[in-house]
């Protein structure tokens, strides 16, 4: 078991990290153009009705992931923080693509969109403000559950020990798991980060089902590519061939996954999560870039 002191240390530079990029969506959400876009489309997703239904079902599925036995052995926290993880992960995903849909493809149909332009504000910055509101309010989404999903693991290890007839874990040892915990939130909201940017792109030329079922597809593939370039023992060289090529298209969102370091209870380290930050902003930025391209000449009249 790793010790309390030792996780401190390791954690703050992600955690000095975290704030400088959080300093500087503050600055750019109040200090640019693109900024004031992105404020009105945090309010416009916080005031949709999946906002707060989304809260209140996560809150609902973690407080049930907590008190239904598991049947893994004592080991029942481990399954709460990789369902608590899957759980903030699939509402950000939710919220961050349907925003997208509502927010970037409903105002280019009904003609918003072209009285905002008409303003002195570029295309370019417009995809910006949507894409830095639509991730404030994943994060004000995720904020809330996150919490209580740390609070319930703080409170389940204690519970598992009781039930167990072991002996009560210290704080210090309960906040291991809570340390253990905060990578993997980080990595979700690198992933939703990552799918929204997709996403936005997506919405400047198709409706909004047509984003949904595209992102979803996104996801399911993003999340097997790592099985597909592995495994090229009994595949043809055009299915091997083709498995690079949709590993280098679409994003390997495998990489946002830490369910092998849940299971065998270790730390993921600082270093991953850099290279894994590096990534995602690597590829929100070639998904701006591609939603600069395809919203460039998009008819608005």
């Amino acid at each position: 078991m790793l010790s309390l002191l030792a996780v401190q240390v390791e954690w703050i530079g992600v955690i000095a990290g975290t704030v400088i990029t959080l300093g500087l969506m503050l600055g750019a959400c109040y200090g640019t153009q693109a900024g004031m876009i992105a404020r009105a489309t945090t309010k416009e997703s916080i005031r949709q009705p999946l906002f707060p239904m989304l809260i209140v079902l996560g809150m609902i599925v973690l407080v049930i992931n907590t008190f239904v036995p598991m049947f893994t052995f004592g080991d029942d926290f481990k399954l709460l923080m990789d369902c608590g993880l899957a759980t903030l992960l699939i509402s950000g995903l939710l919220l961050g693509v349907w925003t997208s849909s509502t927010s970037v493809a409903a105002e280019i149909e009904g003609k918003t969109a072209m009285t905002l332009l008409s303003k002195p504000i570029t295309r370019r910055q417009f995809i910006i403000g949507k894409y830095l509101g639509i991730v404030n309010a994943t994060l004000l989404l995720l904020v809330p559950l996150s919490i209580t999903l740390l609070l319930l693991l703080y409170y389940k290890v204690g519970y598992d020990a009781r039930e167990s007839s072991a002996d009560a874990p210290t704080h210090a040892e309960r906040m291991v798991w809570i340390y253990k915990t905060l990578p993997g939130i980080l990595l979700a909201i690198m992933e939703i980060s990552v799918l929204s940017a997709v996403s936005v792109a997506i919405s400047t030329r198709v409706p909004m089902v047509v984003n949904l079922v595209t992102c979803l597809s996104i996801f399911v593939v993003g999340h097997l590519t790592a099985i597909i370039v592995s495994s090229p023992e009994g595949l043809n060289e055009f299915v091997q061939f083709m498995g690079q090529v949709i590993a280098t298209v679409l994003p390997q969102l495998d990489n946002f996954n830490i369910t092998a370091a849940i299971a065998t209870g270790t730390l993921v380290p600082p270093a991953y999560l850099l290279w894994a930050f590096v990534y995602c902003l690597a590829y929100s930025t070639a998904g701006v870039l591609l939603a600069f391209i395809l919203f460039e000449d998009r008819d608005l009249a």
